[in-house]
């Protein structure tokens, strides 16, 4: 899945569930970053509330349910840096996509 299927994905899921109050980026490292904020995502790195450091495969296992957001970060596939609160209120997001 390329950045721009994952923002598709994305936006459709932010319509469904209401959009977030706070900012996200997912940071893939080298493979770029996506930005979320209110009922929009899109390719880019801005500055958000929030910063999730994953890889795009641990990324992709987490929105299609195969891994635990709770384990990856336990675990150090998945990193947060900024608000937590932003970070832990994302189930929604993850089960629509």
């Amino acid at each position: 899945m390329d950045n721009a299927e994952i923002v598709a994905k994305m936006n459709e899921a932010l319509a469904s569930t209401g959009g977030l109050d706070k900012s996200v980026k997912f940071d893939f490292g080298d493979d770029g970053q996506v930005f979320a904020s209110g009922t929009e995502a899109k390719e880019g790195n801005d500055d958000a509330d929030c910063t999730i450091s994953v890889t795009k495969d641990d990324f992709v296992a987490l929105a299609g349910g195969n891994l635990d957001p709770m384990m990856a970060f336990m675990s150090g596939k998945l990193k947060v840096a900024g608000d937590m609160s932003v970070a832990m209120g994302l189930q929604s997001l993850f089960s629509s996509m």
